[in-house]
């Protein structure tokens, strides 16, 4: 089934949450809106139109996992965020990890 009943369905700008934060602090929510802007570019607008909410969220839960563990980023050195941050932690002392200071 598909959400209204339509075949092809594409969320609107009535079924999207206003932004993560409020007015005047857009240092704050920069990570967030540009996150959010890439999701829309590369998901929504992209892949779409979609058979209904639970295809969109799968998809979205899908593109969570490959940003999270096995897109290249630069800044790692072309290593996955997860494989990164293994290699960090094998390399880090574990008293320096667990401190509570």
């Amino acid at each position: 089934m598909t959400a209204g009943g339509r075949k092809g369905w594409r969320p609107t700008p009535t079924a999207a949450v206003c932004s993560v934060g409020s007015r005047g602090d857009s240092y704050d929510n920069a990570l967030a809106e540009s996150t959010i802007g890439l999701y829309k570019t590369e998901l929504i607008h992209r892949h779409g139109p979609w058979n209904g909410l639970g295809e969109l969220e799968i998809a979205t839960m899908e593109r969570v996992d490959w940003y999270n563990n096995r897109r290249l980023h630069s800044v790692c050195n072309d290593l996955p965020p997860a494989e990164y941050e293994t290699r960090y932690r094998t390399k880090t002392d574990p008293a320096i990890l667990t401190s509570t200071s």
